[in-house]
């Protein structure tokens, strides 16, 4: 699908423009974790999505915009969903973390989005998960960490569909079958993350939006599992009063008694009214988070992404997120600079109702340089009330950033004991997050920016 930025490790990433009509997730820097032991779902205990945060007006806009356009912007013609129970099965060998992450999405997509879905583990089924190796996903779309495709069930109907000019998504008017392709030798957070938003958009939207703050479908990459407002569209997807093959004048008319009917709540919330993303911005963003370019070029980029959100008018987490992204090109020469795009995101994550998330990444950066500088003290006062946040959003690799921060600070500070402690607390999560290569301090120095980052 989407997805331009993986923070904090696999949490700093870029991509590129998908293939037209791919709908794929961006790859972050390669980590490896063909097993892990034990499952750390139930770790983070029960699912505790925060409800939606926009009013339903907005609500009603970004789901015509997720159901009627993809990713590259081309327009659908009409709305697709799936119509009745929908079966789902695992082909061929799976890793290990797999079956226990997907028991407990699917059990969310029943309980939360209303969806009657469940997992066969034999025969046909309308959505097909197809483990593959990294390498083979990266040949057929460079960029990508996994994508879904209408309309197959395998690696080889994929490619000969695709070599036909068949796979498709706008000729889709009702969903029938799908693959999600997912990478076999990826860290198991990847490969939940894969999860998460590949079945969803398998099952419901299609596109990404910049302006949606708390969202999976989003291609700032934030948002890593559903986020209750990404169920709420899941659910409004699939309400009774709507079926495949609707047009978007009929859609539109029936989404408000949908959500006036499923989150009442949103009824009374301002309609804040977030404009459109520029192209011209979309592309600098693609610049600045890119690999292809040589750093002037990206920074020139981000300068440029800078101006045009400010010429917009953004108070929102789009113009958050642009200075995060400087930030993160000035971190390695110029580190006061660095903070002050940080400083800057911060302030603007912290007034938003739906930016806590993104105010955890904007905090870990300043942390990282707090250390950088000699300032321990700092360092752990701003990241203590970030573990919580990266908890309830089930982030094992910010929450393994976060805790090996909080070591190198204690020993900033001389209480080697207590520093010894977190990291070894921190290290069931950082090989969910990051794959057993994690190598701690230095793993994060790195990733955090207290070193240079390489191809961030």
């Amino acid at each position: 699908m989407r997805r331009l930025v993986f923070f904090l490790g696999l949490l700093i990433g870029a991509c590129a423009p998908m293939a037209p009509e791919s709908v794929s997730r961006a790859a972050g820097p390669a980590t490896v974790a063909p097993e892990v032991s034990p499952p750390l779902a139930s770790r983070f205990g029960a699912p505790s999505p925060l409800p939606p945060q926009a009013g339903n007006a907005q609500i009603a806009r970004d789901i015509l915009d997720l159901a009627f356009s993809l990713e590259s912007g081309r327009a659908l013609p009409v709305f697709s969903r799936f119509e009745g129970p929908v079966t789902l099965r695992v082909a061929g060998t799976a890793p290990t973390s797999l079956a226990p992450d997907l028991d407990r999405l699917l059990r969310r997509l029943r309980e939360e989005a209303g969806i009657h879905i469940t997992e066969v583990k034999r025969g046909e089924a309308n959505i097909t998960l197809v483990p593959v190796p990294r390498e083979k996903i990266r040949k057929q779309l460079p960029q990508a960490a996994c994508f879904v495709i209408p309309g197959v069930s395998s690696w080889s109907e994929y490619r000969r569909a695709q070599n036909a000019g068949e796979a498709s998504w706008t000729e889709v008017r009702e969903r029938e079958t799908a693959a999600v392709f997912l990478p076999s030798d990826a860290a198991p957070q990847e490969i939940r993350d894969c999860l998460h938003e590949e079945i969803a958009q398998a099952l419901g939207p299609l596109n990404d939006l910049y302006r949606l703050g708390e969202s999976v479908f989003n291609d700032d990459n934030v948002h890593t599992v559903l986020s209750g407002y990404d169920m709420l569209v899941l659910r409004a997807f699939y309400d009774p009063a709507l079926r495949s093959g609707m047009a978007r004048a009929e859609v539109a008319a029936a989404l408000p008694a949908i959500l006036a009917r499923l989150n009442p709540a949103g009824q009374d919330v301002p309609d804040r009214r977030l404009a459109p993303t520029p192209r011209a911005w979309v592309e600098a963003i693609q610049t600045t988070l890119g690999t292809s370019e040589p750093l002037p070029r990206r920074r020139a980029a981000a300068e440029q992404a800078l101006r045009l959100a400010r010429a917009e008018g953004w108070t929102d987490h789009r113009l958050g997120f642009t200075h995060f992204a400087l930030g993160r090109l000035l971190v390695s020469d110029e580190p006061a600079q660095a903070e002050t795009q940080f400083r800057a995101a911060l302030r603007i994550f912290s007034t938003l109702p739906d930016a806590r998330l993104h105010e955890a990444y904007a905090v870990a950066q300043l942390a990282a340089l707090a250390l950088r500088t000699g300032r321990p003290e700092e360092a752990l006062a701003l990241t203590a009330p970030q573990e919580a946040v990266a908890r309830r959003h089930e982030n094992a690799a910010l929450l393994a950033s976060l805790m090996t921060l909080r070591a190198e600070a204690l020993d900033g500070l001389g209480r080697s004991a207590e520093a010894a402690a977190l990291r070894l607390d921190s290290l069931g999560w950082a090989r969910y997050g990051f794959g057993p290569d994690w190598d701690g301090g230095a793993q994060v120095r790195r990733r955090a920016a207290l070193d240079p980052v390489q191809g961030s």
